[in-house]
């Protein structure tokens, strides 16, 4: 007797249902996000945010997220979900960044904490369980955190935010072995005496996960945060990266290309009129010259 054949819409689905989603936010519903998310009011001087799919976006409407408003500014804000433990869990966590800015010094990373976090007075100094930044894994097979590294003395936590470990260069690549090092997707924790920093735990797992959010510096602001997911399920993170930075990078490019284009067309027509304007005017000004020595 042949078995039952079951659909592959009907697997997908059911494998969409074991996935348990802790957190999920695109930023879909317009100015309905500030009722999810909590902007800190610890300090009068933070930088604010607004819904932005910026100056090139794959569609305006999908592509809107969180950006960054004021140069030189720290910024403070959090959402809140159902606390919950990943214990014996997978865990993702990600999110799509984008710096349409030239980058002098700022913050591209998300912090997770704990349930009982101070949303209003959040700052650099509220515990967190998980720092999570990103790099590029060019940078990551030729670069490692220098974890025995001293923080600088003149260093200050309020002003600077966190202090960044130096990056140490790996060894290059010999006979055709791979140099000593850490894993490309490991984060290295530096061992500080602050207490708000957990040091003594295991790193990856925590019981009372319930709240995300950005706390960080910025010189240049611009940035903008968007797709953010916790999940336990790596299928359906996969799925949903595809789902929308996946589909909107290809269009992004090609926006901020013709854009490029376009500000270089637009540059070198200013430049061809200023040009042009500086030989009219020396014309103009050698005329009056010389009809003012005939008057004579």
């Amino acid at each position: 007797m042949a078995g039952a054949r079951v659909p592959l819409w009907a697997i997908c689905m059911l494998r969409v249902a074991l996935a348990t989603v802790y957190f999920q936010e695109e930023f879909l519903d317009g100015e309905h996000w500030r009722n999810r998310w909590v902007q800190s009011t610890n300090d009068s001087r933070f930088g604010h945010f607004r819904l932005s799919s910026g100056k090139f976006y794959g569609h305006k409407e999908k592509d809107k997220g969180l950006q960054t408003t004021q140069n030189g500014r720290f910024y403070a804000i959090s959402a809140r979900f159902k606390p919950f433990s990943n214990k014996g869990k997978t865990l993702v966590i990600q999110y799509t960044v984008k710096h349409e800015q030239k980058m002098d010094c700022g913050g591209g990373y998300i912090k997770v904490f704990p349930a009982d976090v101070d949303q209003k007075n959040l700052n650099g100094k509220s515990q967190y369980y998980i720092m999570f930044a990103y790099m590029s894994l060019k940078d990551w097979e030729k670069h490692f955190l220098d974890a025995s590294a001293s923080k600088q003395s003149d260093w200050n936590g309020e002003l600077d935010g966190d202090w960044p470990a130096p990056m140490l260069q790996k060894p290059p690549y010999q006979d055709g072995l791979k140099p000593e090092g850490i894993d490309k997707d490991i984060w290295l924790h530096h061992k500080m005496k602050n207490t708000n920093y957990l040091t003594q735990y295991d790193l990856s797992e925590f019981e009372n996960i319930g709240a995300i959010g950005l706390e960080l510096w910025q010189v240049r602001s611009g940035t903008i945060f968007d797709n953010f997911l916790i999940t336990d399920d790596e299928e359906y993170a996969d799925n949903f990266g595809k789902a929308t930075w996946g589909e909107t990078k290809g269009p992004e490019r090609e926006m901020d290309a013709i854009q490029a284009k376009e500000e270089m067309k637009k540059a070198r027509e200013e430049e061809e009129e200023e040009l042009l304007s500086g030989k009219m005017n020396g014309r103009e000004r050698y005329f009056n010259r010389f009809h003012r020595r005939n008057e004579l």
